[in-house]
């Protein structure tokens, strides 16, 4: 018999008085001698289907060894539930056991950590929880493809492997097929690379924004989607070794048109969750953040606040001033903590802030310096006076997040990208083709990062990165 799956269940009311197929895997199975009550789960829905089993119908050895986790095939009369909970039950017919659970399954306990199910993540999937955030999940990456799709953006490939570092931190994982017990090296003790299998040194991508930009000098609009990965020794809950980004670039888009775009994009995200992951959003808005909702309602109806970076370290400083305490310094000049932003954020103007303007010796090497307003940035607050120049940077900072996105006008003039190429000592051999899209057809250009695993921290309500992404990648772990 077909199978049907247990969302079509409840949403097909065509089904009701039909005989149905059901396969899934047990949540839980109660009930006494006469009757007994299977909660099933094929991971179509938060929802579990009810199948109410007479004892005098199904043989008592194959229900007796039917415990959480179990996988098994149900056919029986789909109708209309007379108990509180559900809206419609099936009475079994028939039940097949394809897979029994033994008593040592790590998910039968309830009330386990989210640390313990990290420790079991193969099978954390199967859990009410994490299979209402990987549905969420999926919806957003649907959500992030429609968006750019039907805003004229194409879809762009970029490498994993690549010899040169994005954002010039230098905390990158390495690819080589090199025997490292016995490693060629010269009379200095560098390593020679020319019996590897490209020829130069090689690691895994930061960011695919370097070829973004190229992609957007040829077709006008791209976004990248795909997994980068970041060498730092970062044990907190906003943090991944592993994690996937979203990475558009435009010609011809300004500082003003690149906030637009991040704060539509963004709230067309939002919006796509509450209207395609209703069921899951309320279950974690029940079990995990009761004030989910509300926050994600929240966005769509606040204008995004655009600050300027000098105003935001004078907010800062005057709340400190009022005996707001910080662990970490907010001095002008210094890369703001996820505290900071969140203040701003949650304190201090209760929406979303676009911040802009950042002092350039705490910004990447390709973003555009401000050059008719030196003081405070190119938004307002032009009587705050600011130390050193300023970039076209504009970063998003939300509500328990953080930044969320990072973005910034690119520098598209030959001479002064080099020149602040050679200030910050990158070498050149690894750039000569990024300045090239200087040198032929230069053009103006902006866009912007979006940390997929942050977006979807806030749009569940999850507290740490690692239980938003199935096999999260961090300081030595790497199973699974």
């Amino acid at each position: 018999m077909k199978r049907t799956k247990v969302i079509d269940v409840f949403n097909c009311a065509e089904l009701i008085g039909q005989q149905v197929c059901v396969k899934g895997w047990v949540r839980t199975r109660r009930g006494n001698k006469q009757v007994q009550f299977i909660a099933l789960n094929d991971g179509s829905t938060i929802k579990n289907v009810q199948i109410v089993v007479d004892t005098e119908k199904i043989d008592a050895d194959t229900l007796k060894d039917i415990t959480t986790g179990s996988c098994l095939c149900a056919i029986g009369k789909l109708i209309e539930s007379q108990g509180q909970g559900q809206s419609v039950e099936i009475q079994c017919e028939s039940i097949e056991i394809y897979g029994l659970c033994p008593n040592d399954y790590p998910m039968q306990k309830k009330g386990q950590t989210f640390e313990y199910m990290r420790k079991h993540a193969h099978m954390r999937l199967r859990t009410n929880t994490f299979g209402a955030v990987f549905r969420i999940r999926h919806h957003m990456a649907m959500a992030i493809h429609t968006y750019f799709h039907e805003h004229g953006f194409f879809y762009f490939h970029t490498p994993l492997i690549t010899a040169s570092d994005c954002e010039g931190a230098g905390n990158m994982f390495q690819v080589t097929t090199k025997n490292l017990y016995d490693l060629k090296k010269d009379d200095q003790g560098k390593i020679i690379y020319d019996d590897d299998f490209f020829g130069q040194q090689t690691s895994l991508t930061v960011s695919g924004q370097l070829e973004g930009e190229l992609g957007a000098t040829a077709l006008g609009a791209i976004y990248t989607f795909g997994p980068t990965f970041r060498a730092e020794n970062s044990n907190t809950p906003r943090h991944l070794a592993e994690f996937w980004m979203i990475e558009p670039e435009v010609a011809f888009l300004d500082q003003e048109g690149l906030m637009d775009l991040e704060e539509d994009f963004i709230k067309y995200c939002v919006k796509w969750a509450l209207d395609n992951c209703k069921d899951d959003l309320e279950f974690l808005n029940k079990m995990i953040d009761n004030t989910l909702i509300e926050r994600l309602e929240g966005v769509l109806k606040e204008t995004f606040m655009r600050l300027p970076y000098t105003k935001g370290i004078e907010i800062l400083q005057n709340a400190i001033k009022n005996g707001v305490k910080f662990e970490f310094p907010c001095n002008w000049g210094d890369d703001l903590a996820s505290e900071h932003e969140r203040y701003l954020v949650e304190e201090h103007f209760k929406k979303p802030v676009i911040m802009t303007d950042y002092p350039s010796k705490i910004k990447a090497f390709y973003m555009k310096q401000n050059t008719d307003t030196p003081q405070g940035g190119s938004i307002g607050y032009q009587n705050t006076e600011a130390p050193e120049p300023t970039m076209q940077g504009t970063d998003v900072l939300f509500p328990q997040i953080g930044e969320i996105i990072g973005g910034s006008v690119r520098e598209e003039n030959y001479d002064k990208l080099l020149s602040e190429i050679e200030r910050r000592n990158i070498p050149m051999k690894d750039m000569w083709w990024y300045l090239d899209t200087r040198k032929y057809g230069t053009c103006p250009h902006a866009g912007f990062g979006l940390g997929f695993e942050r977006l979807i921290l806030f749009v569940t309500g999850m507290a740490n990165i690692r239980d938003v992404i199935p096999f999260p990648r961090t300081p030595n772990n790497a199973e699974f």
